[in-house]
């Protein structure tokens, strides 16, 4: 019944969820007329302003067309396999050895294979069936996704040159400018040995930034790339108050993905002094723009 009650409120009444949700979170009342710190920017944004081209953006195929505009080519993302509408279009056997399959609408809906011949394709068909008939969005409010096609696209597996998973290196941009670089380490033992994912937090400089909810170890190695990395993410990013452009460092830059709302706007990985000098940064829009977001065709 709770969950019933809830589901109303989100979809007629999405302000009120969003308060309760930032509540329940964070023990203290969300402030949408006058925001200061960034996780209250950030849900102002995803209230009250949409531009159609964040579902192009945040959709992992649609993407792809948004980096051909801006850059010309998508030589920056990984080599594309295969997109499909239906998980028995997916052609198993065209695929090398590693690979990844994920669907486009959501986050954490992926399969990282790293031997095919040692992978449960009915296991895994079984997963893509149940994101495939999954909305992500309603679960978080985060609206860009609602309106996203559901599709399947399989990808080249990212990998260091000792076959270790990348660093991730999450650039925060506002208004088109890189400010702070967010580095996420050790993914490879969090992935396989259940450790925690450490976060560093470093200026364009490579300076440490105060921003983490713990203390910065300065274990991250500045990427040879970085100042492409830089130019990359401040070209796609130039139309957005805010936008995190992800990239993995394999000597060149590799596009990950474009985040517009880092862990819907309630994000606890923020110390309470880096949460507000990430918002000094964000300067929202002067007006608000309410209408919906368009299905992808």
């Amino acid at each position: 019944m709770k969950r019933l009650f809830l589901d109303i409120i989100k979809k007629y009444f999405p302000v009120v969820f969003v308060k309760y949700r930032y509540f329940k979170v964070f023990g203290k009342k969300l402030n949408l007329k006058n925001p200061t710190g960034f996780n209250e920017k950030i849900l102002w944004l995803t209230l009250f302003w949409q531009d159609q081209r964040i579902v192009q953006c945040a959709d992992k195929y649609g993407l792809r067309q948004y980096v051909i505009g801006c850059l010309g080519s998508d030589n920056i993302m990984p080599r594309l396999y295969g997109v499909y509408e239906k998980v028995d279009d997916v052609r198993w056997e065209q695929f090398p050895k590693k690979f990844v399959i994920k669907c486009t609408h959501g986050c954490k809906y992926n399969i990282l294979c790293e031997n095919k011949e040692k992978l449960d394709i009915n296991k895994a068909k079984n997963a893509l069936a149940t994101w495939m008939n999954t909305e992500y969005g309603p679960s978080t409010y985060e609206p860009q996704y609602y309106a996203m096609k559901h599709r399947i696209i399989s990808e080249e597996y990212i990998e260091t040159d000792s076959g270790l998973y990348p660093e991730d290196y999450k650039l925060y941009c506002f208004n088109g400018k890189v400010k702070a670089i967010l580095v996420c380490l050790n993914r490879e033992n969090v992935l396989n040995k259940n450790e925690e994912l450490i976060l560093e937090w470093y200026d364009l400089k490579w300076k440490v930034l105060d921003i983490g909810a713990k203390p910065n170890k300065q274990l991250a190695m500045k990427p040879t790339c970085l100042e492409k990395m830089v130019e990359y993410a401040e070209k796609l990013s130039k139309p957005f108050p805010f936008v995190r452009v992800d990239f993995y460092d394999r000597h060149e830059p590799i596009l990950g993905e474009m985040t517009f709302t880092p862990m819907y706007g309630m994000a606890k990985y923020y110390s309470e002094s880096g949460n507000k000098l990430l918002g000094s940064w964000l300067v929202l829009p002067d007006h608000k723009m309410k209408r919906k977001y368009k299905k992808e065709d």
